[in-house]
C-alpha cells in the first residue's frame, strides 16, 4: 500500500492532537516543555502507528480476500492489542530513566488502554481505504469484464447479425427443410444450440467446464460436415473436472483459431486435443502446428489476447500460458471458482 504521504502527515498531527487533548494546564505550558511533550507523544505514536502498520500489511497477506474481511479484522484485533500493550511498557521504560521524576501515565495499563485509542482511528483508515480501493477496483473490473464479453462474442460469432434474429431464423429454417433430410435437419439444430449457447451465455462471466465442452462438441460436428475425417478432435477430461469453471466462449475459440490458421487436409489431417491437466489445474487445448501459407483470417493474435485479458479480469489463480514445442501449439486455460456476472 503506497502510505507514504499519510504516514509523513499522519504522525505528527495525530502525536500533536493526543498532545493537546493530554497535556494539562496546557496554557501555562513553556514552549520548550510544549515540545518536549509533544516529541514523546511523537515517540510513542511513530513506533506503535508503524508496528501496527506492519501488523496490518502482514495480516492483509495472509487475508486479502473480502469473503476473509472477518477473520482478517478478528486476527488484526487480536495481534494488535499484543503489540500495543508490550510496545508501549517498553517504549516508557527509557522515559523513565531519561527523565525518572516525570509521571508520562499513572500506569502501564491505564497507558497501553489509551494507547489502543489512536491505534484503533489508525486502523479503521487503513481498512477504510483499503475497502474502498477494493470497490473501485471491483467496478472497474466489472465494467471492463463487460466489454470483454461482449468483444468475445463478436469474434465469436464472426457477425453483425443479433443473434435472436439468427436463432430464429434458424428454427424457421429447419422447419421448412424435408423431414427425410436428416442430415440438414442434424445440421440446422446444431447451428441453432451454438447460438443458443451464445444467448445463454452472453451476460455469464464464468460457464461450467460441462457446458463448454458440449457447446464445443457441438461446434466440432458442424465443422466436421465441412473438413470431415481431415479434421480429428479428441477429449480427455475426467467427470469430477466438469464442474469447474472456463470463460465461455473460451475453448471454443481455440478450437476456431487452429482451423483458422492450420491446415486440415486428407494429406495432413489437423490433430486438436482438449485435456485435463491436473497441475494448475488446466485445460489445455492443443493442436499440431502446421501453419497456413494464406490463412482465412490475419493472424493478429487479438483473439488470444482477449482470452489472456478476460482471465486477468477473472482474477485466475494462474496466467493463460501459451507455448510451441515439437510441432504442437498449446494453450493451457486456468481452471475457474465461480464468478457471478
Amino acid at each position: 500500500m503506497h502510505d507514504r504521504r499519510l504516514r509523513l502527515i499522519g504522525i505528527p498531527i495525530l502525536s500533536l492532537l493526543i498532545t493537546l487533548f493530554t497535556v494539562p494546564e496546557l496554557r501555562s505550558l513553556s514552549v520548550l516543555w510544549f515540545f518536549i511533550d509533544w516529541s514523546i507523544s511523537f515517540y510513542f505514536t511513530f513506533f506503535l502507528w508503524i508496528g501496527n502498520r506492519t501488523l496490518w500489511v502482514w495480516v492483509l497477506g495472509r487475508f486479502p480476500d473480502v469473503a476473509q474481511t472477518t477473520k482478517r479484522l478478528w486476527t488484526l484485533a487480536a495481534l494488535s492489542v499484543l503489540y500495543t500493550t508490550v510496545a508501549t511498557v517498553l517504549l516508557r521504560l527509557p522515559l523513565q530513566l531519561l527523565l525518572p521524576s516525570t509521571t508520562f501515565w499513572p500506569d502501564h495499563l491505564r497507558a497501553s488502554i489509551f494507547n489502543l485509542i489512536p491505534t484503533v482511528v489508525v486502523l479503521t483508515v487503513y481498512e477504510a481505504v483499503y475497502f474502498f480501493q477494493q470497490w473501485e477496483q471491483n467496478v472497474r473490473r466489472t465494467e471492463q469484464l463487460t466489454r470483454a464479453g461482449v468483444q468475445s462474442q463478436l469474434e465469436a460469432l464472426q457477425s453483425q447479425l443479433d443473434p435472436h434474429f439468427l436463432f430464429n431464423s434458424l428454427n424457421t429454417l429447419s422447419a421448412l427443410i424435408d423431414e427425410h433430410n436428416l442430415p440438414a435437419q442434424d445440421f440446422v439444430e446444431q447451428l441453432a444450440d451454438v447460438y443458443r449457447y451464445v444467448l445463454l451465455s452472453r451476460d455469464k462471466a464464468t460457464v461450467p467446464l460441462a457446458e463448454e465442452l458440449a457447446f464445443v462438441d457441438t461446434y466440432v460436428a458442424l465443422q466436421k460436415a465441412r473438413f470431415r475425417d481431415n479434421l480429428q478432435v479428441t477429449q480427455d477430461v475426467p467427470p469430477e473436472a466438469l464442474m469447474q469453471h472456463v470463460a465461455p466462449l473460451s475453448v471454443q475459440l481455440l478450437v476456431e483459431n487452429a482451423l483458422k490458421h492450420n491446415v486440415a487436409s486428407r494429406e495432413h489431417p489437423l490433430h486438436l486435443a482438449v485435456r485435463y491437466e491436473l497441475s494448475g489445474p488446466f485445460l489445455v487445448v492443443e493442436n499440431v502446428l502446421r501453419p497456413r501459407t494464406a490463412g482465412l483470417g490475419s493472424n493478429t493474435g487479438i483473439g488470444l489476447q482477449n482470452i489472456i485479458h478476460r482471465y486477468e479480469l477473472l482474477q485466475a489463480p494462474l496466467p493463460v500460458e501459451v507455448s510451441k514445442d515439437e510441432g504442437w501449439f498449446r494453450v493451457r486455460l486456468p481452471l475457474l471458482r465461480r464468478v457471478t456476472g
